[in-house]
């Protein structure tokens, strides 16, 4: 993350609030390396931490009215309560999934309410697959852990800002933090914030995600996380938006939902008692009902994509702790075939720049990443390879993409949610202490983003 980051969310804090902010907080943006539109499936998914993310300057207010500005929005200042009157804010508003996470973890809160003024910034790409929104949503709660101390559990958190992001009861939402301590407060079911179905991939990693790592997550609760090491500095990753933004509110996201049930339900009524969701099931189970019930052809693609990318998944995982990235990326271009001929959520856009990353010698594997409909692929390949690659992205993509070009940039593993400064104006040089709930490596990450805005500072008053 870089420092000028951190320093433009506290220079916008500064100039919007007329006063230093005192916490800053961080969550990142992530891309999945492999297990796409598994979440809800209760199957597997890898993905890991991006080093683009969401920075909240803040500081804690006294009442119950919250603030907050972007530097997306230059001069615009929202409010909203920050008690059990909160609701949503209009259609499309951004301050939806600040509202949702804040709504979500009322019953925590001193009193059941909060108050603050934040200033957001971020450098994680809007509208690309690449889970900006859930990095808002993380940070958000980290926000909140910070200045009321909550000492949250990171899984709880991500479920929290999970459930913000989609139209469930108050009930439901409440559910993850039912070991805290809970005040009553007033129903708000169905209460939606944002209407943005999803899974919980994309929360989990943001809050647990490590530095160095990919994160295997078996979405069935209790929601078991396993790091998996992806550092190695002979391979790179390297992430192309198509420049086309997916579309998820329509009707394509939930059809694939029901597709889904509906096939478990075909294999328990053909004596598959076992089978509660797609992990459970066999390929050779799906085939048999197939032909027994005569499944819409739409619905036994559906399945085959899920049970057959739980597998990828998990022989990805094995593949990733051997080094043996050539079978990675088998498994990823196998990935992307799924998703492009079964579960049908790629685009012209997406096949081509898989394509073009296939004819680059030294490619071990490239696949959409994301929702799909748009987005983003990842590319995985040997660090020699990576010059061939953005040269070969620059001259063909334009050529099969209508003149469109792709937005490129190589990633590594980055840390998850962090709390970065907290104390008397956030200031760098003032030595405020990490949160004790860091990783070594988040703390070490940390301290050097640390130090190199005080590098910025001194340089700054230098120039002064």
């Amino acid at each position: 993350m870089s420092a000028e980051l951190i320093l433009r969310s506290k220079e916008l804090f500064a100039r919007v609030f007329q006063e230093p902010a005192n916490v800053i907080v961080c969550a990142p943006g992530r891309v999945n390396l492999i297990g796409e539109h598994t979440d809800y499936n209760e199957g597997f998914a890898m993905p890991f931490c991006i080093g683009k993310y969401t920075v909240i300057a803040a500081r804690r207010r006294t009442g119950a009215t919250c603030r907050i500005t972007s530097a997306g929005v230059p001069g615009a200042i929202s409010t909203f309560p920050g008690d059990s009157s909160l609701s949503p804010g209009p259609e499309g508003d951004w301050t939806n999934y600040v509202r949702g996470v804040v709504f979500g973890m009322l019953p925590m809160l001193p009193g059941g309410s909060c108050a603050f003024d934040a200033a957001v910034v971020s450098d994680v790409p809007l509208g690309s697959g690449l889970s900006s929104s859930a990095s808002l949503e993380v940070a958000t709660a980290t926000l909140l852990e910070s200045i009321y101390r909550l000492g949250a559990d990171p899984k709880g958190k991500a479920l929290v800002c999970q459930k913000a992001s989609t139209a469930r009861s108050s009930r439901e939402r409440h559910a993850p933090w039912a070991s805290l301590p809970r005040r009553p407060r007033r129903s708000q079911a169905e209460q939606t914030f944002c209407n943005s179905p999803c899974g919980i991939t994309d929360q989990f990693v943001c809050a647990c995600g490590e530095a160095g790592h990919a994160l295997l997550i078996d979405c069935r609760p209790p929601y078991a996380t396993e790091s998996v090491p992806l550092s190695d500095p002979r391979i790179a990753l390297v992430v192309a938006d198509s420049n086309v933004k997916p579309q998820l509110s329509g009707s394509e996201y939930p059809d694939r939902v029901q597709q889904c049930k509906d096939a478990c339900a075909a294999m328990q009524a053909a004596g598959h008692s076992e089978v509660r969701h797609l992990r459970d099931a066999t390929l050779s189970m799906l085939e048999t009902v197939a032909r027994s019930h005569a499944l819409p052809e739409a619905t036994v693609r559906r399945a085959r994509h899920g049970i057959s990318e739980d597998q990828r998944t998990l022989q990805a995982k094995e593949a990733l702790k051997a080094s043996d990235y050539a079978q990675v990326g088998r498994l990823m271009f196998a990935s992307h075939a799924s998703l492009r001929d079964d579960y049908r959520v790629s685009s012209p856009e997406l096949d081509a720049l898989v394509e073009i990353a296939r004819g680059v010698p030294g490619v071990h594997g490239s696949r959409l990443t994301g929702g799909g409909f748009g987005g983003c692929t990842v590319t995985l390949l040997s660090r020699s390879a990576v010059p061939a690659l953005l040269a070969a992205f620059e001259a063909e993509y334009p050529k099969r993409a209508g003149g469109r070009t792709a937005s490129v940039f190589v990633v590594r593993p980055a840390a998850g949610a962090m709390l970065l400064q907290q104390g008397a104006g956030a200031e760098p040089l003032a030595g405020a202490p990490l949160s004790p709930q860091l990783s070594g490596v988040a703390k070490v990450t940390a301290a050097l983003v640390l130090s190199a805005v005080a590098a910025a500072v001194i340089a700054s008053k230098r120039q002064r």
